[in-house]
């Protein structure tokens, strides 16, 4: 034993551990993978050995290697060995390594379970925290729900750190199970008013996470949420509290007049930036009732952005631009001060006040802001703060369908103004506007396509330079409009030429592909105007510089190109002849683009209603048959093949084939839904445009002077606005003649501003009969949604969580333990019974709402002597105006409410197993339709006992491995005993010692009395009879524990050893030496290790006849099977490897290494265990202490 203890000691100080992992990664920089390669490899080895010390430590290593990117999932069971370990050290080490690999998807998570509830009902405080901060971040729907209980019984811990652990761990909790909420929501209530701040401060933020997404169930908690606001003097609480209220505020507007007075009270005083700026948030959620308090926060924001801190600046911003929602005319009165941070260092002050321009434009302001940021666009550095300040051009234009915008002729100008951005990534937004104002407002396409055109003609200059921007995406939407709109063209054929140029091959696939179908647009029109002027030779020229310029697209290396081009050439070669023959073809050729096309809605598919009688779902065909053999042709599914013939070349149609097959074409087009119909006006209408069009002096084409500036539209706009107002006031005075008027002409709202000209802007279209679907927007899969629960709901039996299932089991049980009179007593009145619980359910409803309304009503309580029930009730109607019927059921309930009171305050005490009596007036409380009808078999029957198996499964009762050693005023011993895996044949003894009296206990000394085969370890050079000191001293009241380490010879038999407990104890009067004398009781059971096993493993364990076999049965069991299991595994140590119905098979092993194997079965009243163990004696040790278990279910 000695020699196998030395050589594990030198084993670990060769292997390497965290600290020589980092650095041989460091040294390896050339062969950092081959390295960590070799360490895997050394760390798989380390693993296999039986040293926890040594797994601990491999686990340590993987851990690293996983943060920097390594798979470590196939160590999942040694992270569960290491979890497992008793030393505190490698136990932390385990739950690190499973916080960062362990989720959902882990195979052996479920394997975790007892060993996390073993560790959240530990005595240490350190070995429930680190458990449960470990849970908190591989938590899965099944353990939420396998250890809520415990969780929330944690909430009640005497230790403030486990309480605030448990309070936090329990948001996790929610989320992963919804149904848990209800049952610990009283609980977690009461977290609120904790002692310990940390505790309350937990109990806010879950609780404000909650109402967060659906606050308004967490209105009830309004008045007590006020009582800690104005009470507490932590900022982060109040913070938290605040925001809160801002969720609750637009639900409950009576709220925001309690709150005015408070939250003004803190933004006058508060030093602290973050508070001000919650108590600002707030004040904005409650914007109806809080308009007094919003120019104090426009005043205080504004003082925040003139501050030189650039945080405060940032978060003024930030709180601006949601005040900019609501009242909009309170920020744009700062609009000075928002365009002074444009000009900032800081990039995030520049794009938060980008932000708040957005919502700061108006019809009068909007060209002078776009002309401030166009300054911008040219003197700003960086590429990022350029696309930005571009993308934030487009949006403010381009709001509100465009509502801002007076002169369409401006916004295009701006747009054509930005193609001259280079290294810009944002080319396709400007398409993507140019194509929307082109198409949705008619007014304004002549001017559109004009300007489009002088870009096309200047293509070769963006073209320079489009490998490395994205402003080329622009000539995309300029060839779209200048062919989609070819009739506004003054020189269509110039445009024509431009587009066919070279340099155009260089521009990308998709825009080529676009220039493309587009060139047979403007060929189409040009053919149509020189037919009209009879100009044969004109229109044969076009022809033929199509036929000459097309075969560049066709060798284009893009297959979309290379199909239009394609199929467009010898569309044109058709025509060619067509043209040498004589034949008029333009009107032909126009035929191929008729009609208008108009934006389609982006939901427009959805919405398309399913036709009645029409199944999606439905096989349009039969599928092929899986008896069909492989070798027979397949058949064919949509129509019956016909042998293939060669393509004979057709002859060339005549006129009467073409214009009979042109009018079957525009028939079918009539006649089919989904085909978008041209306007009833014809696109050639003339339409009203500005008489104040500018016109373009182009001298060169790659001249950029030939673009329109905006600047000219900025003062035009200017001078028709001053006419406006001009006739405005001339009209004005005619009216009011005499009256006098006042010396400033009146302010000019948006209303006023005329647009420049009538703009019709098509809206997006939609099919017929479109289905309204709001749920668009929101996400299936979103985890707020199922805590969306009324808290305010009495709890329902099948709601409560398993310990609060287990008390109303006992109780149902109890008037059978008194016998058949007090059955008797409960169905003498059967009626009040089935009425009282819905008066009982209405009554908490109600008390809730006058709580509520009486804290949020302004009236003062009325100043008299008690009032009776009755007159509270007159109150509350007073307030809420109760419904229809209630007040019927309200009318002479003074005595049930007052016995309701009763029965409520019994329900408590009864929680805390408190005096019989109560007990028995609580089972006279009706229970829900299931336990009636339960209670009534039970009547029938005379409580015959087959009935009352009926009822769920009861739920796993809190369990504590801790026993008590000894007692005695001064002190109280408690004592557990885990099993070593760091040594084999060693255990720890972990002891609690509590102080009991009003003394201080200090010098505290352990002694047992060693055996041959049980061995206390003792400090060096200490004898057998020296005593071990307790390393702490215990104040009055204060208790905490020690650990000792046993080494054991044999462990096939239980053992008790006696042992002394001596401390001086000191008070007022003096100083006593005391001592304690106990018996410390080795079980065989503590001997044990939990050891998953896997069914396979246990199987050929089994079959390998090495072990000895023995029995036990034990009769009068009336606890659950699982109840059972769960007692096995917690006091015994043993796991459950497989379970099929009232039958299971366990698996635990020795620290020594001896296997033992149970299977347990249970009859009606009896369960039967069937053992197999490497060590007979053992076997037999252990089934007796299990027998013992067992006889006390």
């Amino acid at each position: 034993m000695a020699l196998k203890m030395v050589k594990g000691s030198i084993d670990r100080m060769f292997d390497k551990n965290l600290q020589d992992l980092v650095r041989g990664i460091r040294n390896h920089k050339e062969d950092e993978a081959k390295y960590i390669s070799q360490c895997i490899d050394e760390i798989k080895q380390e693993l296999k050995q039986d040293n926890i010390a040594v797994k601990a430590n491999a686990v340590c290593k993987l851990t690293y290697l996983q943060m920097l990117g390594y798979d470590i999932s196939w160590a999942a069971f040694n992270i569960i060995e290491v979890m497992s370990a008793s030393k505190f050290t490698f136990k932390r080490v385990g739950y690190l390594a499973a916080s960062q690999c362990f989720h959902e998807g882990t195979d052996v998570i479920m394997l975790t379970t007892n060993q996390i509830r073993k560790d959240l009902s530990s005595p240490s405080q350190y070995d429930t925290g680190v458990a449960l901060t470990g849970l908190s971040c591989f938590v899965t729907p099944d353990l939420a729900r396998d250890l809520a209980n415990d969780i929330m019984t944690l909430m009640s811990h005497t230790k403030p750190y486990i309480r605030k652990k448990a309070v936090l761990i329990m948001y996790k909790v929610f989320l992963k199970y919804p149904e848990s909420l209800r049952p610990a929501f009283p609980r977690l209530k009461e977290k609120l008013e904790d002692p310990d701040p940390g505790v309350q401060s937990a109990a806010v933020n879950v609780i404000c996470e909650l109402a967060r997404r659906n606050p308004k169930n967490y209105l009830s908690l309004a008045p007590l949420f006020f009582k800690l606001m104005t009470s507490s003097t932590n900022n982060w609480v109040l913070i938290k509290i605040i925001k809160l209220f801002g969720a609750l505020t637009p639900l409950e507007p009576r709220l925001g007049k309690k709150l005015i007075e408070p939250l003004t009270n803190l933004i006058h005083s508060t030093s602290a930036m973050s508070l001000l700026y919650e108590c600002v948030n707030t004040v904005i959620a409650g914007e109806p009732v809080w308009l007094s308090s919003f120019q104090l926060c426009v005043q205080k924001l504004r003082i925040l952005i003139e501050d030189s801190d650039q945080n405060l600046k940032y978060l003024g911003l930030l709180a601006m631009s949601k005040i900019l929602k609501t009242h909009p005319k309170s920020v744009q009165s700062h609009k000075d001060l928002i365009l002074q941070c444009l000009d900032d260092k800081d990039e995030s002050i520049r794009l938060r006040a980008l932000d708040l321009l957005y919502g700061m434009v108006s019809k009068k302001n909007l060209m002078e802001i776009v002309k401030k940021l166009m300054t911008h666009v040219d003197k700003a550095e960086g590429t990022t703060y350029r696309d930005e300040l571009l993308t934030k051009i487009i949006d403010i234009c381009s709001q509100s369908n465009y509502q801002h915008i007076t002169n369409f002729e401006w916004y295009i100008s701006i747009l054509v103004e930005l193609t001259r951005l280079e290294g810009t990534r944002h080319g396709h937004l400007i398409a993507a506007q140019m194509l929307d104002v082109a198409i949705r407002v008619k007014a304004i396409r002549k001017f559109a396509v004009s300007q489009m055109s002088s870009l096309l003609d200047s293509a070769h200059l963006v073209a320079s330079s489009t490998q490395r921007n994205g402003i080329c995406e622009v000539l995309y939407a300029a060839a779209w409009i200048c062919g989609e709109f070819s009739e506004h063209l003054q020189g269509p054929q110039q445009t024509l030429e431009a587009m066919l140029r070279p340099k155009v091959t260089t521009l990308p696939g998709h825009i080529q592909a676009v220039y493309v179908q587009n060139v047979v647009k403007l060929y189409a029109s040009i053919l149509q105007q020189k037919e009209q002027a009879a100009d044969t030779e004109g229109a044969q020229e076009v022809t033929q510089l199509l036929v000459e310029r097309l075969p560049q697209f066709v060798q284009s290396a893009d297959l979309e190109v290379q199909e239009r081009a394609s199929c467009i050439l010898q569309l044109v070669k058709h025509v060619q002849k067509l043209q040498a023959k004589g034949v008029p073809v333009a009107e032909e050729v126009s035929a191929l683009f008729a009609g208008e096309l108009n934006p389609v809605a982006p939901k427009a598919q959805k919405k398309v209603p399913v036709p009645e009688g029409l199944d999606l779902d439905a096989w349009i065909n039969e599928p092929p048959s899986d008896s069909e053999s492989e070798d027979e042709k397949p058949k064919a599914i949509f129509h019956e093949e016909e042998p293939r013939h060669t393509r004979r070349r057709q002859p060339e149609e005549d006129e009467e084939e073409l214009a009979r097959r042109r009018e079957a074409r525009k028939q079918e087009q009539a006649n089919n839904p989904f085909y978008i119909k041209s306007s009833p006006s014809p696109q050639k209408a003339s339409s009203d445009m500005m008489g104040f069009l500018v016109s373009l002096t182009c001298g060169h084409p790659c001249s950029p002077t030939g673009m329109p500036m905006s600047d000219q539209y900025v003062k035009l706009e200017e001078q028709r606005r001053h006419r406006q107002r001009l006739e405005k006031d001339k009209k004005r005075k005619k009216k009011e003649k005499g009256k006098r008027r006042h010396s400033s002409l009146p302010t000019e709202s948006d209303e006023d501003i005329a647009p420049a000209q009538r703009v019709d802007i098509i809206t997006e279209e939609m099919p017929e009969n479109a289905l309204p679907s709001d749920e668009d927007d929101k996400d299936p899969n979103d985890p707020y949604r199922a805590l969306d629960i009324d808290l305010d709901k009495p709890l329902a039996d099948s709601e409560k969580l398993p310990v609060q299932k287990h008390r109303n089991a006992e109780t149902v049980k109890s008037p059978e333990k008194e016998g058949v009179p007090g059955v008797e007593k409960k169905s003498k009145k059967p009626k009040k019974k089935e009425k009282k619980p819905k008066e009982r359910e209405r009554e908490k409803k109600d008390k809730k709402g006058e709580d509520l309304d009486f804290w949020l009503s302004t009236t003062p309580p009325p100043a008299a002597a008690p009032v009776p029930a009755p007159s509270t009730e007159g109150l509350a109607a007073s307030i809420v105006t109760p419904p229809k019927g209630e007040c019927e059921v309200l009318k002479g309930e003074e005595p049930q409410d007052e016995e309701d009171h009763m029965d409520h305050d019994q329900e408590r005490k009864s929680s805390r197993h408190k005096k019989k009596k109560h007990r028995k007036e609580k089972e006279e409380r009706p229970r829900d339709k299931k336990k009636a009808k339960r209670k009534q078999v039970v009547q029938l029957e005379n409580g015959a006992p087959a009935e009352e198996e009926e009822e769920e499964e009861e739920p796993i009762p809190p369990m504590s491995s801790y026993c008590l050693l000894a007692e005695n005023p001064y002190i109280k011993v408690t004592y557990d005993v885990q099993a070593s895996l760091q040594k084999d044949s060693q255990v720890t003894v972990s002891i609690i010692l509590e102080n009991q009296s009003s003394s201080f206990l200090k010098n505290m000394e352990l002694n047992v009395l060693d055996s041959l085969n049980t061995k206390m370890a003792r400090p060096e050079g200490s004898s057998v009879h020296d005593g071990v000191p307790v390393p702490f001293q215990l104040p009055p009241g204060v208790s905490n524990e020690a650990q000792f380490v046993f080494t054991i010879q044999s462990i096939v038999m239980a053992q008790k050893l006696k042992g002394t407990l001596s401390f001086i104890a000191k008070d007022d009067e003096g100083a006593t030496h005391e001592k304690l004398d106990f018996r410390l009781h080795f079980s065989c059971s503590s001997y044990l290790i939990t050891t998953p096993c896997y069914s396979d493993a246990f199987a050929k364990l089994l079959e390998s006849g090495d072990l000895s076999m023995n029995s036990i049965k034990v009769d009068g069991i009336s606890i659950s099977f699982q109840n059972l299991l769960a007692k096995i595994c917690f006091y015994h140590h043993f796991s459950v490897v497989e379970r099929v119905d009232s039958c299971a098979s366990m698996y635990s092993r020795s620290i020594q290494g001896h296997h033992v194997c149970l299977l347990v079965k249970k009859g009606e009243s009896s369960v039967s265990v069937d053992g197999k163990c490497s060590d007979a004696t053992l076997l037999s040790s252990l089934l007796e202490e299990m027998k013992t278990t067992l006889s006390q279910c």
